[in-house]
């Protein structure tokens, strides 16, 4: 009944406003959580060029103010336009066969082997395209480390007839170091800073400028890293999607002062010693462990990225991307550290879209750390040790995520760590591994719950991707969830008394009560005080990809539910009084929020399950 529903709705939509705008909705209308440049279905491509068809695009030079994004006008005219062209933006420029794998023997022509970077349909911008055959269509550009150009299809994306191509444009400096990523290092006083450029250790040396504020600077040097088609594990990634990363440097500035401000700014010093910099940034320090004073945490998850030009219509992949980083920019002052909890970019082997993102995410990530954790859509490969042997990852296997972000993991394919931020102590896993009860990762768990010192580090938080059952989302007994290990990993967050557990994975929000075994153990919903006998579970997946459904059973332990997008702020005012918020990306409010106050005493005391021994003995 639903989808007639659906159906009438369309058919009056298109009665109501006609062909054009018929056509625009048809391209919005298709299922969710497919990467957009999937769809395109690019190895097939046959010529069609058109001497009186014509693709313009301008200005021919990007980036003169020293910016790192330029908007860029493409004119476009065709004699026989249809509601099904589009105009892809291609970097490199030249992108015929002479960029496939010299491995490929196929001989069909023209034989376009990697996909675009973006792309739009010609009648976005003018309703008329179809009878006049032209159209001007905006987009936004980023320093991607190469040039530009811009062609134009008929067929559809399933069909594609090359019918023409633009001029090259390109960035004043495609090489310049861009996007800046700070991370906590492994100890408190650690600052690293990540980001990508054009240049190989053999042509430039890069480094870090920094300094406290108003004081005088020092620089730090980076290391460099890259990868190739062959680090790739599966399709599109090896195919298609494969794009030059160029390379990725990471600093580590040391003996930090807490609590301090920082200006730095990154730099390469050339082989012919001139320099080329990056804009200058700030960031303030942490504040020593167990420090008392207010600490702010952001934890999300899903967000994916999203085009601020309204390009890659195919589903709106990532309805809510934007809104969230937008508010989370809008109220950076009051944020110390993001936790971004698994599923980053969405890019799903097309690595292009890594560029996309850390470009979005760059006013957050390069003025606070901003910590990411291991999902699905980052490292599931078949056949790659994923506990998970489906493609998720399209490819990528982990390869992105652990070389385009810093974590401070002993070993970064292994993407389990812990972190300290004044009186928080953060362990996150990776829910892609195997955590079960007797595994690498499970004792590293253990190990992080129990290094904890409580009385200096009150708010024990746990961190994964997957959510561990206490999810009421689409699924008919009331539970859903990587149920893998669950008992054994909730015995670890009562014997060691867990305050929130945090997942992503359902891209939806949802609050338990204090649980342990499917029970609640205390009836409060919105001030929590005295002892530490059960974990909260929270949900917090509404970061910005297409939103999950909740099923249709009322579960005891679920105390609130949103599906919206949305994320949740940390804010510690002491040892004693934490305050939790969910606050939705469309606004900025507040929609669930409860608080937590207790005494050291309290962490110490005796919990089913969570004893410490005794004896009578003296």
């Amino acid at each position: 009944m639903e989808y007639l529903f659906i159906l009438l709705s369309l058919f009056l939509y298109f009665l109501s406003f006609g062909p054009a705008a018929a056509a625009a909705a048809s391209h919005a209308w298709h299922g969710d959580g497919v990467q957009p440049l999937s769809k395109i279905a690019i190895h097939k491509t046959v010529y069609a060029l058109h001497q009186n068809a014509s693709v313009k695009a301008h200005p021919l030079v990007l980036g003169k103010n020293r910016g790192d994004s330029d908007w860029i006008t493409v004119e476009v005219e065709c004699p026989n336009p249809s509601n099904d062209d589009w105009v892809a933006v291609f970097s490199p420029a030249k992108f015929n066969s002479s960029t496939c794998p010299p491995v490929d023997d196929r001989e069909e022509f023209p034989y376009i082997c990697s996909a675009p970077i973006k792309y739009k349909y010609a009648n976005e911008s003018n309703a008329g395209y179809n009878k006049t055959g032209k159209a001007s269509l905006k987009f936004q550009l980023i320093n991607q480390r190469a040039d530009f150009s811009f062609a134009l299809f008929s067929g559809g994306l399933t069909d594609p007839k090359l019918v023409a191509v633009s001029n090259v444009v390109s960035f004043v400096n495609p090489k310049a170091p861009v996007y800046p990523r700070l991370s906590q290092g492994k100890s408190w006083d650690e600052m690293t800073v990540t980001w990508t450029s054009g240049y190989n250790i053999d042509e430039a040396v890069p480094f870090v400028e920094w300094g406290m504020k108003g004081e005088s600077l020092t620089r730090s040097p980076a290391g460099t890293l890259t990868f190739h088609r062959n680090t790739m594990c599966a399709a599109p990634a090896r195919t298609v999607g494969w794009r030059d990363p160029g390379f990725i440097h990471t600093s580590f500035l040391k003996n930090l002062w807490p609590n301090s401000e920082y200006t730095y700014k990154l730099g390469h010093k050339l082989l012919n010693g001139s320099y080329v910099w990056s804009k200058s940034y700030f960031f303030k320090s942490s504040p020593y462990p167990g420090q008392d004073s207010l600490q702010q945490v952001i934890i999300v998850g899903d967000i994916g990225k999203a085009e601020r030009d309204g390009s890659n219509e195919y589903a709106n992949y990532q309805p809510g991307s934007l809104n969230t980083t937008d508010q989370l920019i809008k109220d950076l002052k009051n944020i110390d550290i993001v936790f971004h909890i698994g599923d980053i970019a969405y890019a799903n082997g097309y690595i292009s879209q890594w560029d996309q993102f850390t470009s979005q995410m760059e006013p957050i990530a390069s003025t606070v750390p901003y910590m990411i954790a291991s999902g699905n859509h980052e490292r599931d490969a078949p056949n790659s040790g994923s506990l998970y042997d489906g493609n998720d990852s399209g490819g990528e296997c982990g390869v992105l995520a652990e070389t385009m972000y810093y974590v401070p993991a002993e070993n970064r394919a292994k993407f389990w760590y812990s972190t300290d931020y004044g009186m928080f102590h953060f362990c996150i896993a990776d829910s892609e591994h195997d955590w079960r009860e007797g595994t690498e990762q499970y004792k590293f768990i253990e190990k992080c719950l129990a290094s904890a010192d409580r009385k200096k580090q009150p708010w024990l938080i746990f961190i994964a991707h997957r959510v561990l059952g206490y999810s009421s989302s689409y699924w008919r007994d009331g539970s859903f969830g990587e149920t893998l290990g669950r008992s054994s990993l909730e015995g670890l967050w009562q014997k060691y008394k867990v305050d929130i557990a945090f997942f992503g994975h359902i891209h939806n929000y949802e609050r338990t009560c204090p649980i342990y075994q499917y029970q609640c153990v205390n009836s409060e919903k919105s001030d929590y005080s005295g002892i530490v006998n059960g974990t909260i579970n929270v949900v917090v997946g509404g970061g910005g990809s297409h939103l999950s459904s909740f099923g249709p059973i009322q579960t005891s332990w679920s105390l609130y539910k949103d599906r919206d997008f949305g994320f949740v702020k940390l804010t510690a005012f002491n040892h004693s009084s934490l305050m939790f918020e969910y606050k939705k990306s469309s606004d900025g409010n507040v929609y669930d929020s409860f608080t937590i106050s207790r005494d050291y005493r309290d962490v110490l005391a005796c919990v089913h399950d969570g004893c410490e021994p005794t004896t009578t003995a003296n």
